[in-house]
């Protein structure tokens, strides 16, 4: 070996530095046991001791000094799969940017090419393509974009602007930019928030060009505070109001209105006394205002009075709201009251008649105008702070600039003179609607009080400081993971890491003696090597990651196999060691296998790195370093050890005294079967499609969206049981053990469109609500939904996937799979110079494809684990088309040897002989790749299994295809007069 000095310089640094590098990774871990064991349990405490020492100095090297932040910042990163947390991707609304761009212009083209926007959204397109493609075929060329009532208005015209004299093409180019500048504001501001959160390593990115925004949060735990934080526009507004006397009229109108079209009866009860049941009633008790037939005065739970107009039940609000927009009801409005605007409140409490605890929200009157503008923007709030008002409460104070402040005193200054109130407003909710009772407030300073809690003034405060999102923010995505069940994640994943690494050691020792020592010190490097760079890169550590790892540990003895076969082969042809060795490290002996192999490996682990997301990129990652890592390992490290021994004359086999005879005389004919193996795999292949198309796919939400819930009770429960009291209140329900028998996978297309709060709350509390009687120790609903460490009941895992979002993952995932095996095609055309080669290939994995989704499409339903056709499921297929290339490349490599060879005999005789000559590394290859595969799949936990499942199924039928789909199909393919030059040769050589 060249430069063996050089090569042991380089291998000991870069240990050296891998060291290093986890050994940020190493006191991170301890000074967060540190903090767990400080706090017993308690996750605030824990935040804030890590947040106490996060500028102490906790690490030394003798010649310098780290704190923890700094520690913390170059340890390996856990994904939320292992330290549990938030993951979402939030939508910036293009249609609302698209409307504000317009100034909300009227025009019927462009609004009509707004909703066919919507509605005809194709799989990986962005809304705004979709939306030009709509105007053009609205507009048909009589509507310009540039037109001045759409585009060519006052707001976008001047330099970089848009003039009406544009052209579409011209007019789209600045759309597009204003479109990208008002998603880069809105990653701008959600990135604010979030470094004010209090997380640990956050992590936010744009995700291209689609709109889209990834936001992680590890070890966030307040599922609804965080949502909230993230969707709020943080529309803020000041509304002068109206009064309970101003609106009473119109409210009587209304409600006697009503009594005609709702004919069904409401339950009669008593309402509490208050104004504006007084100023329904005359005064007269206001039990006697609800006699069941008052279909808007029914509904009333609680006491109005000044800008409140009355509390009702959350649940009423939908109804209300349709009430107060109805055509025949608005038109009851008097003229001076025409532009009113009704909004909620903020949720409080109130006592009911027998005095217990609900929750009742306030109805009130805005003073809107034509434009349905209000008095005074928030936009001229220049900072905010959580801060506790005259009476000890929880308030958040707010200072203004110069402009605002003048306005805020001409407001403040008519509330004053006229006794009315001013609405605090955001994001469409009435915060508080103080009066003015000292004159008009100068100097730009106000308050926001109310009903709050710390939390919720520290949360108001910072999305106040951070700015107003440019438009909605709807969550398309979520997943959230509690920090329980990534610690159950971790022990699966570190046991089958374990165990998997013992076995193929020991397999290597029994299968190639002192050789296979060695292999097992370079895989022992290579992991060295490989976890160093995932430090140094800062890569998250997933599990599907850790799968990659244990599954890489199955291809780093690969190599190894191959050159200590080749090297047994010289051996047997009489060379000496030495000889046996050069050769096999050569070119012409395993370095063409090998490399052919790992490039197949690295083109689909690309593919999957490019069209994978969140855990399977993480996958992919450590799938491409190991690859890399464990070449060099196997090339270079284990080849120091093997040139040592040459050295010192020391004997070397590559094989035992139990294993020297394996395969030696291994002959048989391969070609000579094809008939069987290919009417098999023909049957095969039909019952698989039949059964794709008849039965179909356990498709996950990734690919048909919907929200999905690991769920987790006290004692065994009967799925269907638990389908059949959900399917009462969600429809439609799928409940499945997932697991052990108090634990089900419940998936649900409830509201899963609607992408607000609102949706998300009603599902969780719809859930709790209907399970909670399964908890015999009264879990209440944060203890149900939330998480926390040390959680072993309730909502483990929850993840929401919106049907757009699922259209573009299965877009991606057909183009990943479709795209694999193209690439792979042309490098094997181009690596073994005959088209045949690279047909036998995509033969042969197409075949494996299938067989893999059939036993899929027809096992899904009785299985007693999950086989659902995911991410997690596509990753599976691409790994199994790179393994499937691997074994087929062995196969392959040796062909072209024999072929280009002196062997006598027919042309059949001779690939027979090929690849009788490979069986045993392509058993070998795949036999360590089973053990690890095996190992992952008992023990690497419920949430891969069926990921793990569909891989170890591929290998198999991947071997099996390599030997008797692959190569027939090349042999066939080749002309009888190719054949015949080749056999000529051949004879002549050897006459």
């Amino acid at each position: 070996m060249q430069n063996k000095g050089l090569i042991k310089f380089f291998a000991i640094l870069f240990a050296l530095v891998s060291i290093y590098q986890l050994s940020f990774t190493f006191m991170a871990s301890k000074v967060k046991g540190d903090a767990k064991s400080f706090a017993a349990g308690n996750s605030d405490k824990e935040l804030k001791y890590l947040d106490s020492i996060s500028k102490e100095k906790v690490f030394s090297l003798g010649f310098t000094d780290f704190t923890y932040d700094e520690v913390k910042d170059k340890q390996i990163n856990k994904g939320l799969d292992l330290e549990g947390g938030i993951n979402v991707i939030l939508q910036i609304s293009v249609k609302d940017v698209l409307k504000g761009l317009s100034n909300n212009s009227k025009n019927p083209v462009f609004n009509k090419s707004l909703a066919d926007a919507t509605t005809n959204l194709k799989g990986n397109q962005t809304y705004l393509d979709a939306f030009f493609d709509a105007f053009e075929a609205n507009s048909k060329g009589t509507v310009k974009l540039a037109s001045p009532d759409i585009f060519a208005n006052r707001s976008l015209q001047g330099e970089g602007g848009i003039d009406f004299q544009m052209t579409d093409a011209q007019a789209k180019v600045v759309i597009k930019r204003k479109v990208d500048e008002s998603v880069e504001s809105a990653f701008g501001v959600l990135r604010k928030r979030i470094d004010k959160f209090g997380v640990s390593q956050p992590n936010i990115q744009k995700l291209g060009e689609t709109g889209r925004i990834l936001v992680e949060l590890p070890g966030a735990k307040d599922v609804d505070r965080i949502k909230k934080l993230l969707q709020s526009t943080a529309q803020l507004e000041f509304w002068e109001t109206y009064k309970i006397e101003d609106m009473g009229n119109f409210l009587m109108a209304a409600n006697d209105a009503l009594k005609k079209t709702e004919i069904k009866k409401t339950e009669t009860k008593t309402v509490a006394k208050d104004s504006l049941s007084d100023l329904l009633t005359g005064g007269k008790d206001s039990a006697n205002a609800a006699t069941g037939n008052n279909p808007l005065f029914d509904k009333l739970i609680g006491q109005g009075g000044g800008p409140v107009l009355g509390l009702f039940a959350p649940k009423d609000t939908a109804t209300i709201n349709g009430y107060l927009k109805r055509a025949d009801i608005k038109v009851l409005l008097p003229a001076d009251l025409h532009y009113a605007k009704f909004v909620w409140g903020k949720p409080t409490k109130l006592s009911d008649a027998k005095g217990k605890q609900i929750e009742a929200v306030e109805l009130y009157a805005l003073k809107g105008n034509r434009n349905n503008e209000a008095a005074m923007s928030g936009g001229v709030v220049t900072d905010a702070k959580d801060t506790f008002d005259q009476m000890g409460k929880p308030a958040v104070s707010m200072q203004m600039n110069s402009q605002g402040a003048k306005s805020w005193e001409e407001l403040t200054g008519r509330a004053y003179s006229q006794k009315s109130n001013i609405a605090i407003v955001l994001d469409d909710i009435v915060y508080s609607a103080p009066g003015v009772s000292s004159g008009p407030i100068s100097g730009g300073r106000s308050e926001i009080s109310g009903v709050f809690d710390v939390t919720e003034t520290k949360d108001l405060a910072n999305v106040l400081r951070a700015g107003k999102l440019p438009a909605a923010a709807d969550i398309v995505q979520s997943e959230v993971v509690g920090p329980s069940l990534g610690q159950e994640a971790i022990d699966n994943g570190t046991n089958s890491a374990l165990i998997g690494l013992l076995l193929v050691s020991l397999w290597m020792m029994i299968y190639y003696g002192k050789a296979g020592w060695y292999a097992n010190i370079a895989l022992a490097v290579n992991l060295l090597f490989l976890f160093g760079i995932l430090a140094s890169l800062g890569a998250v550590l997933t599990l599907p990651g850790i799968a990659g790892i244990v599954l890489t540990m199955g291809t780093a003895v690969d190599a190894n196999i191959i050159i200590f076969e080749r090297a047994k082969e010289e051996l047997r042809l009489g060379k000496t060691l030495d000889e046996s060795v050069k050769i096999s490290y050569s070119w012409r002996g395993a370095m063409s296998s090998i490399t052919d192999a790992n490039v197949t490996h690295i083109l689909t682990g690309a593919v999957l790195f490019i069209f994978g997301s969140g855990p399977i990129k993480g996958f992919a990652t450590t799938l491409l370093i190991g690859i890399i890592t464990s070449l060099f390992t196997s090339i270079f490290i284990a080849r120091i050890f093997i040139d040592r021994n040459i050295n010192k004359k020391n004997d070397l086999t590559f094989v035992t005294s139990v294993t020297k005879n394996w395969f030696t005389n291994f002959n048989f004919d391969f070609l000579g079967v094809k008939k069987w193996t290919y009417s098999f795999s023909v049957i095969i292949v039909i019952l698989s499609l039949v059964s794709i198309f008849t039965n179909g796919f356990d498709q996950g939400v990734d690919f048909v969206g919907g929200r999905t819930f690991q769920v987790r009770f006290e004692k065994p429960v009967k799925a269907e049981e638990i389908k059949d009291e959900l399917v009462a209140v969600f429809g439609s329900v799928e409940a499945k053990v997932f697991g052990s028998d108090n634990q089900l996978k419940i998936t649900t297309k409830y509201k899963v469109e609607e992408h607000g709060i609102e949706a998300d709350e009603e599902v969780n509390k719809l859930m709790y609500e209907t399970l909670k009687h399964h908890y015999a120790t009264g879990l209440t609903y944060d203890q149900f939904i939330n998480s926390y460490s040390g959680k072993k009941v309730g909502i483990l895992q929850a993840s929401k996937v919106g049907p757009t979002v699922a259209e573009d993952i299965k877009t991606n995932a057909y183009w990943a799979v479709l795209g694999a095996m193209i690439i792979v095609g042309l490098y094997l055309v181009i690596s073994f110079r005959k088209w045949q080669y690279s047909l036998g290939a995509i033969a042969a994995v197409a075949h494996d494809v299938i067989f893999v989704l059939g036993i899929y499409s027809f096992c899904y339903k009785f299985m007693p684990f999950g086989m659902e056709i995911d991410q997690h499921f596509i990753a599976a297929i691409l790994t199994v088309i790179g393994y499937s290339m691997n074994d087929t490349v062995i196969v392959f490599d040796r062909v072209r040897e024999y072929l280009a060879g002196n062997m006598k005999g027919s042309f059949a005789d001779i690939v027979n002989s090929a690849i009788n000559t490979t069986m045993s590394r392509t058993i070998n290859t795949s036999l360590t790749m089973i053990i690890v595969l095996l190992i992952m799949f008992v023990f690497g936990g419920e949430s891969i299994r069926g990921f793990i499942f569909a891989m170890l199924i591929g290998i198999v039928v991947g071997t099996y295809s390599s030997l008797f789909i692959a190569t027939p199909v090349l042999v066939d393919t080749i002309s009888e007069d190719a054949k015949h030059v080749v056999e000529d040769h051949h004879n002549e050589l050897k006459a």
